[in-house]
């Protein structure tokens, strides 16, 4: 995301057919049905999309590189968080924990250490993990993961907690945890009096 000095313009796109400004127009006005459908858009056309547009040439490994991604990202928004560092390994726990279909991965620290650091720090799974397109979603005992399957869950997961938004309560715990991450994400603007000493995007 670009930047100006410490402020961020309030045209930059936070998905595409929202802007910074627009946000904070929609949130000021408490419009839940519009930022629901706001943070499906922006999970969309991030990491739905370039693997659906991908047909017959995707990977596998770049499919659960999309998806460990989207892991933290969801958890995120569900939790507050104004970035996962030092939490990462707690999204994926958090995570596994509130979705049944994916509750296959109990030991969610052997993924998150095999899979989700072995793909994104080294281009590989780690012990004898391994990623194909086909099968079962898990095979407990070879770990063989359909990363095909994996991510049509995610769309679903992705779905249920645009749908939790919109159903919920403006000053319920989920959108108060939402509001906190966007805070983060949106930073401070151009013309934002309200800026305190150390503000920064993370």
């Amino acid at each position: 995301m670009a930047r100006i000095g410490r402020m961020h313009s309030p045209d930059i796109k936070l998905s595409s057919s929202t802007s910074i400004a627009r946000y904070q127009r929609l949130e000021a006005t408490k419009d839940k049905e519009k930022l629901a459908a706001f943070l499906r858009e922006r999970f969309t056309e991030r990491y739905v999309i370039p693997i659906e547009a991908a047909g017959s040439e995707k990977h596998g490994f770049c499919t659960m590189a999309i998806c460990c991604l989207m892991v933290e990202a969801l958890e995120s928004f569900k939790n507050g968080w104004a970035s996962s560092k030092g939490k990462s390994k707690k999204a994926f726990e958090k995570f596994f924990q509130r979705v049944p279909e994916l509750k296959v991965f109990s030991d969610a620290i052997d993924f998150w250490e095999s899979v989700r650091c072995g793909i994104l720090h080294l281009g590989e799974t780690k012990g004898v993990w391994r990623v194909r397109r086909n099968g079962p979603l898990f095979d407990p005992e070879t770990k063989t993961i359909n990363a095909t399957e994996f991510h049509k869950l995610m769309k679903s997961v992705l779905k249920r907690d645009c749908d939790e938004l919109q159903d919920a309560a403006w000053e319920s715990e989920v959108w108060n945890n939402f509001r906190k991450r966007m805070r983060a994400v949106c930073g401070p603007t151009e013309g934002d009096q309200n800026l305190e000493d150390g503000d920064s995007m993370p």
